[in-house]
């Protein structure tokens, strides 16, 4: 007796059932097993060996220095860039800068001026913005600085910084109204110090 053809998902539940009901003669339970499986936890990949960077960030605080930009918005709506690096272990301002041209180049210069005979940290933690490229990177690794750069979409790994940017922001920048760059500048100086 020849039965009509079947289509490819029907011969794979025939099949399921066959093996299912061949089993179920060796074991009782075959068809719990078999509905449970999908629920069970799946395998995870091994983490990679080697450092955490909580740890990382734990044993090296005091040579790592954190940098990035605080935008600002003058009483006449002009902008401006607040740059900041903050030294991890201490939680002291190293540096702050201010600038409505934000570029490479004066990144770059205002990391010269903080590290101006080759001293500064071991570190240097800051995002992927644009503003940190070749001169920045240049200009760090005359001074014997390796720049590590946060991963993406991830700003715990630069929270110290994030953290003091924050209370800037709120503390300082919020109650008051700036008329132009060096207003912002003196009045930075003046919170920092």
């Amino acid at each position: 007796m020849h039965s009509a053809p079947q289509s490819g998902l029907s011969q794979i539940i025939c099949l399921m059932r066959a093996t299912v009901a061949s089993s179920k003669a060796a074991r009782p339970y075959a068809t719990f097993d078999f509905c449970r499986q999908k629920y069970r936890r799946q395998v995870r990949p091994r983490r990679p060996q080697g450092q955490t960077w909580r740890f990382f960030l734990h044993q090296h605080t005091e040579v790592i220095w954190a940098c990035d930009f605080l935008p600002v918005i003058d009483l006449v709506f002009r902008q401006y860039f607040a740059f900041f690096i903050v030294e991890l272990g201490s939680r002291k301002v190293v540096h702050v800068g201010v600038t409505d041209a934000l570029t490479d180049a004066w990144t770059a210069q205002q990391l010269r001026e903080v590290t101006p005979f080759g001293e500064g940290s071991k570190y240097l933690i800051h995002d992927r913005d644009s503003k940190f490229r070749t001169q920045f990177v240049r200009v760090a690794a005359g001074a014997n600085i390796k720049v590590l750069e946060t991963p993406v979409r991830a700003p715990n790994a630069n929270a110290v910084c994030e953290r003091f940017l924050g209370s800037v922001r709120r503390e300082c920048l919020d109650p008051l109204f700036f008329l132009g760059q060096r207003q912002l500048l003196h009045v930075l100086k003046a919170y920092v110090d």
